[in-house]
């Protein structure tokens, strides 16, 4: 079974920077495309960024200029780095292993307990 565990949220002021880690177990990271997701209050799970095996980004158009995805396959490990974060950004954040079909990022069935990021004065 594939576990992931997320991790480097915390309560930041609007306009500041977390960077996000991700170390997944049960499965070769090199082999699968990442992503990270969020999730507010009363709300489902949402895609924000992707990235492929061979490390090519993507992002959502609202957080595209300010989050960057990246990935380290020695070390099991993705990251987001969140910049000029806004209160709108505040959730819980998660990330998962998938594969894209096309454009579209399908993840595995199992996740991580996520990392909560708030973002407030």
């Amino acid at each position: 079974q594939v576990h992931l565990v997320e991790s480097g949220g915390g309560l930041v002021q609007p306009g500041g920077s977390l960077r996000l880690s991700c170390v997944v177990s049960g499965s070769d990271v090199s082999l699968n495309a990442m992503g990270w997701y969020r999730q507010a209050p009363g709300e489902g799970r949402e895609l924000i960024a992707s990235i492929h095996s061979d490390g090519t980004p993507e992002y959502k158009h609202f957080v595209e200029g300010r989050f960057t995805i990246s990935r380290d396959n020695a070390k099991n490990t993705a990251y987001l780095q969140m910049n000029n974060l806004k209160p709108e950004d505040t959730a819980a954040y998660y990330c998962n292993v998938g594969n894209f079909i096309g454009s579209y990022f399908y993840s595995g069935r199992n996740w991580g307990q996520g990392t909560q990021v708030t973002v407030s004065s």
